[in-house]
Parts: C-alpha cells; structure tokens; sequence
C-alpha cells in the first residue's frame, strides 16, 4: 500500500510539474524556449497547449520575421482542435495582415473550410451556408487553378443541394398542413428563385398535386376555374418529366379532373411511350396467341 501510494504521489508530482513548467514559459518572454515548446506541443498533437502557446508567442513576435510563421500556425493549431470559428478568426487576419506569404494560399483555402464546417443541416438557419459559398465562390474566381478547386466545387454543390432542400421542404410543409393554396405558391416561388433546383421533378409533382387537391375541396362554384389550373399544372409536370414515378398517379388525377369538367378522357391519351411501347408488345403478343 505504502509502495503505490509513493508512485501516486511521484506521478502526481510529475504531472503538477509539467503543468507548473507549461504555465511558467506560456507567462515568460523567452521567444526561443516559447517557439521550440509551440512546435514541440503541435508535432505531439497537444492543440490546445500549441494554440495557447503561439497566441501568447505573437505578441512577442510581432514585426519579426517569425510573426508569420507565428500566425500561421496559431490558425492551424485551433483548426486541428477542432475549434473552427476561432480557426477561421485567425486565418482571415492571417490572410489580410500577410496577403503575400508563402503561407497564405493554403491560410484562404482553411479558413473557407472552417466557414463549411461551421454551417448546419438544412433544418436549421442557412445563413452560414450562404456566407460559405460566397467566400468559396470569391476564392475560385480569385483561384481557378487551385490544387484545392475540386474541393472547392465539391463543397459547393454540397452547399447549394442543402440550400435546395431546404426551400423545397419549407414549401412542402404547407402541403403537409393542407393548405393546398398556399403550397402552390410557396413550390412556385422556389423555382422562381432557383430554376434549377434539384428537387424540381419533386417541386411540379406537389404543385400540380396541391393545385388538385385545392380544385376538389372548393365550393362548386369555384371547382371549374381551379382544375383546370390544375390541367395547366399538370401539363407542365408531363411535359418535363413523362417518365416520373409520378406519372401513373397524375394521369389518375387528370382523368377525375376531366371528368370532374365533363370530359371524357381515353386511357390511351394518359400513357407515357414507355407504357405504350409496352401496352404495344402486350397487344401483338395477344394476337399471335
């Protein structure tokens, strides 16, 4: 008992050591013995001692030739903790105190993936997304030839498909509440504002489907004038996607809508080419029977 109470005592001795030496040289003006322990603490992977140490560092270094270096890897040091914002703090005052050290082309591309990491899931508020993009877009054009482009253009259209999903999923959240009109708008207002959205398939489906369900829940009076926007709604949906999933279940909604009017509708006008093609070979196949 007595023996592993001395290890514990020298092992606790040891550890209040270092601690005590770690606090004595973050507080000395020693530029050698501070940059020799900043670099020693990064290469062991100790991130936060290495930031706190080229912090403390930089205000010693300051005007010298070092401060650079200094900057630089106070920037890094926070990167590699994982502490983004302050990361992304250090390198924009890096990039716009030394805009023409050897570090700084690979200080503009840390301090854009800082701003990526920082962003959240399309749920919650895109602000920092579009501040993202923007920043990796004024680096492309600044940068085209990058050796870090592609992951540029990567977090881009990673950027941009989560700002689609969200405005699509924002608009269908009307249709969910069953407020058919307001769903339409709301879905007709996305592509307004990003034609090429990657949703748009999805988009047309809902739009012609709310501007359906809002022609059968009105009054009579009103049912005449809102299906045959829904007709409208549903030409536009076939016409830029014949083939969708969605297709058997908008012919449906066509046919009750023209019959809602007083039309009669043929099955055959309602096939895409592909199930003509097959309602073809399945017709020739009966024949030759």
């Amino acid at each position: 008992m007595t023996r592993k109470l001395s290890v514990l005592l020298l092992a606790l001795l040891a550890l209040v050591s270092c601690k005590s030496q770690y606090d004595a040289l973050l507080a000395s003006n020693d530029v050698d013995a501070k940059y020799k322990a900043a670099f020693d603490y990064f290469n062991q992977g100790k991130y936060q001692k290495s930031a706190a140490m080229f912090e403390s560092l930089s205000m010693l270094t300051s005007g010298t030739e070092k401060d650079d270096t200094v900057q630089y890897y106070r920037g890094l040091s926070n990167y590699r903790y994982k502490d983004f914002e302050t990361a992304e703090g250090n390198f924009a005052s890096f990039v716009e105190t030394y805009p023409h050290s050897t570090f700084t082309p690979e200080a503009l591309f840390l301090r854009l993936d800082c701003l990526y990491r920082a962003t959240y899931r399309y749920e919650l508020d895109q602000a920092p997304t579009r501040t993202a993009m923007q920043a990796i877009n004024e680096y492309l054009r600044a940068y085209p030839s990058s050796d870090h482009a592609e992951d540029c253009r990567g977090m881009l259209k990673e950027l941009g498909d989560r700002l689609d999903t969200k405005a699509f999923e924002s608009a269908k959240l009307y249709f969910k509440m069953e407020d058919y009109m307001a769903a339409r708008v709301a879905l007709k207002n996305v592509l307004r504002d990003d034609a090429e959205n990657i949703y748009r398939e999805e988009i047309l489906y809902y739009i012609a489907k709310s501007s359906y369900k809002y022609a059968q829940l009105s009054v009579h009076a009103k049912q005449r004038e809102r299906y045959l926007t829904f007709i409208d709604d549903y030409l536009n949906f076939v016409g830029e996607a014949p083939e969708s999933p969605y297709r058997r279940e908008m012919d449906a909604l066509y046919a009750r809508a023209q019959r809602a009017l007083g039309r009669h509708v043929d099955a055959d006008e309602l096939l895409s080419e592909r199930d003509k093609d097959f309602e073809r070979e399945r017709k020739a196949s009966a024949k030759t029977k």
